[in-house]
């Protein structure tokens, strides 16, 4: 019997081969995206979960509110973990890293060096914390000498041509040199150690040591015993505030602070936990060992999968409910020969499944060919698990049932027809049913439209952080990278590097504006109060090319001048470190500041206009120039008009004068700007693919309930043609019935994106405001989509002959 039906079902699709492709077509590109996005989705929340008691690991983060100052910060100071360990008996370990940034490295015995990126410190019980091995050391002992590093299996093979290299000497940043103890697997990229080439012990970090409670730079990680309530745990942590970060604060720069104090004048210091398997999708903080994601972004995506599911299933519903009248007859003729209802409706979503199964196939087809391309755009390596069963059961299962669900209303529709009157050639539909395929049309084009207006606002934003004053020039800015590695002639090389006639202005530094993991120093002015003399600013060793190269806007005083001794102990702020201290630019002149953190006083020579320096989410913060005479790690070259690929040629021809056996590594600052929003253009960009599956998906189902009406309206047309109605009368009245839908639509989705891209915005301290006429060009697009969609029905419905609509009557 089944078998019967299944050639019958084959059979009736072969017939109605159109229908059945926009049907197939439609379930497909639905499955096949939201696929892509179960992938995505799968392999965003497996971050952190391969390591051993993963769900007992926590890192301590600190939120930090002094003044007009606030910090939420990934990273705490030096001694914290050592009292954790000490003193909670909660807490069974606890390990600290300080992320590190690239390196240049080289064996001892060459002077050629190669660029590692991704390093950090760590503490000996890193390994134990994490549960991970070594594939060449001992992790008891690999990281408890100073001077010792484990370096990723991939960067072995790079540095050296033997397997076996414990004991092996580098050399870092031609500076110090490193012994080999370990060799560790890559880090997983579903990591947050994934970046991460090398570890260097924690004992090699002079600042590692230190007691400091003012200066937070640690990543740390504690391991909890099970069952330890966590808030309990996090309220017990505060109690490290009042015995350890208010007494040092009392000895160094508040001689009168008491924690009554502090918090009467508003202030804050709140220590508290996150579980490590959730920091790449709940924290955004200062410092992060890596780029996280956003939990927002994950339901965005969830929701736009589930949409292109239930678009595709109301598309396969409207387009099998347009095919209803066509089998009218068919039905009638069975249940003239006796089929029941349940047999008629057994056919129907025998014929369903089939569609479901076929398009099955298709979108696994159309994810593995679209799959490199979702790659380069989400910037990920997922693979399908083909050879996975639990994953081709879930498939298969998942769009069956969709196709039976999808296929049922048509199924339960078809079977009530009378036989007595479809034979007649009758078969008209109810009300109720009109409603329900005019409300799926509805709620199709408000997703779609919902989808447009939140993928322009995306994309404006963009267009708006690209485009804003950002109080600095990025661009025809070419940053020369590691430069350290000539040595003493590094001055030279920028000496050299001026002389070139595409060349404005050099300077050497280590600090750009540009996000980084940067943290603060206390400062206090001299002879102020305490209460209202501290700010927490970051300070940059510049030199006295740096604000003219970077263009950056002086307000008062005086550049740098190596003529002035004095400069060695100068310092010039930005507006933000004087608004917070309540000074104005001119007033601030020759104020005296004193570093906390070394007690060495400068004295204030110029005040900057503020200029961003992290992403335009966050506020500008207090930052600071110094004079330094350092080896510095950048060279930033301000380019004038012309041919740049020449001029690098030329600057590394220069570079091989002064050290022919480094690498010569530049990028331009706008680039480096640009990156800090490639998330954000990623999530534009996948907005616009689904935003167009989701439109077509929506214009299958609208092409399919205009030739629904057309078929249920032709006796109708017919008389009308009769009567002398024009073809442009027709069509128009066919079209205005879909367009009051399609305007529906509109009315409830542009309020809805309305008001979830206003939440988004709030992300950002500095956004557009959302346009109006915006969403009305998104309305008029919808609308001419909509037009072309059914033009072609209503137009065939308006030109066929009304001589053959009504022969039967």
């Amino acid at each position: 019997m089944f078998k019967n039906q299944l050639k019958i079902a084959w059979r009736n699709l072969k017939n109605n081969l159109f229908f059945t492709f926009l049907n197939v077509f439609g379930l497909a590109i639905g499955v096949g995206g939201a696929l892509l996005i179960s992938l995505y989705i799968y392999d965003e929340l497996s971050y952190d979960k391969m390591f051993a008691d993963e769900a007992l690991i926590h890192r301590i983060n600190a939120d930090i509110k002094f003044g007009t100052s606030s910090n939420n910060l990934a990273v705490v100071t030096p001694p914290m973990a050592s009292v954790l360990e000490k003193e909670y008996s909660e807490v069974q370990l606890a390990t600290r890293l300080r992320g590190w940034g690239g390196m240049l490295v080289r064996q001892t015995n060459s002077t050629k060096n190669i660029k590692v990126n991704g390093n950090a410190f760590a503490d000996p019980s890193f390994f134990k914390m994490f549960g991970l091995g070594l594939l060449q050391g001992n992790t008891e002992t690999a990281l408890q000498e100073p001077n010792t590093i484990v370096i990723s299996e991939s960067t072995a093979k790079t540095l050296f041509t033997e397997e076996q290299v414990i004991g092996k000497q580098i050399v870092l940043d031609n500076d110090e040199v490193y012994t080999v103890t370990g060799v560790i697997k890559d880090f997983p990229k579903n990591s947050f150690l994934r970046d991460y080439s090398m570890l260097m012990s924690m004992a090699s970090n002079p600042n590692a040591k230190e007691v400091t409670w003012g200066s937070n730079n640690f990543s740390t990680f504690v391991k909890l015993n099970p069952n330890t309530n966590i808030a309990s745990f996090n309220k017990r942590l505060q109690n490290v505030f009042t015995s350890y970060v208010v007494p040092y604060a009392q000895k160094t720069f508040a001689p009168t602070m008491t924690v009554e104090r502090f918090k009467s004048e508003g202030n804050s210091y709140v220590f508290s936990t996150i579980p490590l398997r959730k920091i790449h999708l709940h924290s955004d903080r200062v410092a992060e060992l890596n780029p996280n994601n956003s939990i927002q972004n994950i339901y965005i995506l969830s929701f736009i999968g589930l949409f292109l599911v239930v678009l595709a299933s109301v598309n396969f519903m409207n387009l099998s409910t347009a095919q209803s009248l066509k089998r009218a007859k068919e039905v009638g003729v069975r249940k003239t020969l006796g089929s029941s209802k349940y047999h008629l409706i057994k056919q129907f979503l025998i014929e369903s499944g089939l569609v479901a199964f076929i398009a099955l196939i298709f979108a696994v087809l159309v994810t593995f060919l679209a799959l490199p391309y979702f790659n380069e755009l989400a910037n990920k390596s997922i693979e399908i698990p083909f050879l996975n069963p639990f994953f081709w059961i879930s498939l298969l299962v998942f769009t069956l049932f969709l196709g039976l669900l999808s296929g049922s209303y048509p199924a339960f529709f078809m079977s009530k027809f009378k036989p007595v009157t479809v034979l007649k050639g009758g078969g008209k539909t109810t009300g109720t049913g009109g409603k329900i395929r005019n409300g799926l049309v509805v709620f199709q084009f408000a997703i779609s439209v919902f989808l447009m207006g939140s993928t322009l606002v995306v994309f404006q934003q963009l267009q708006y952080i690209k485009g804003k004053d950002i109080g600095y020039t990025k661009e025809q800015v070419l940053v020369l990278d590691d430069v350290y590695a000539a040595g003493e002639q590094v001055t030279s090389f920028k000496q050299e590097i001026e002389k070139l006639a595409s060349v404005k202005s050099v300077s050497l530094t280590s600090f750009l504006p540009t996000p980084s993991n940067r943290t603060d120093q206390s400062f206090t002015v001299k002879g102020r109060a305490v209460e209202d003399a501290v700010v927490q600013m970051q300070k940059w060793d510049v030199d006295e090319d740096y604000i003219s190269t970077l263009n950056i806007n002086l307000l008062a005083g005086r550049n740098f001048d190596p003529k002035y001794k004095t400069d060695s102990t100068a310092i010039i702020v930005n507006e933000t470190t004087l608004n917070r201290l309540g000074i104005n630019p001119t007033d601030a002149i020759g104020m005296a500041l004193v570093d906390d953190s070394d007690n060495i006083e400068y004295k204030v020579i110029g005040v900057v206009k503020d200029f961003h320096i992290s992403t335009l989410r966050n506020t500008i913060d207090p930052v600071s120039f110094r004079l330094s005479r350092r080896v510095s790690s950048k060279l930033v070259v301000k380019l004038s008009q012309g041919d740049f690929a020449k001029s690098i040629a030329s600057m590394a021809g220069l570079w091989a004068n002064v050290a022919s056996e480094q690498p010569f590594n530049y990028y331009f600052l706008d680039d480096s700007f640009n990156d800090v929003y490639k998330a954000e253009e990623r999530l534009g960009k996948i907005f616009i693919a689904f935003t167009i599956l989701s439109i077509l998906i929506a214009c299958l189902g609208l092409f399919g309930l205009a030739t629904f009406n057309a078929e249920k309206r032709i006796k109708e047309i017919g008389v009308r043609k009769v009567l002398g109605a024009s073809i442009s009368n027709i069509v128009y009245k066919l079209t205005l019935d879909f367009l009051k839908l399609v305007a529906i639509s509109i009315v409830i989705a542009i309020p809805l994106a309305w008001f979830v891209m206003t939440k988004w915005l709030e992300d950002f301290s500095y956004r557009i405001e959302i346009n109006g006429w915006s969403f009305i060009l998104i309305a008029v697009l919808v609308l001419i989509i909509s037009i072309v969609t059914v033009s072609y029905q209503s137009i065939k419905a308006a030109i066929s002959n009304p001589v053959k609509s009504l022969r039967t009557e």
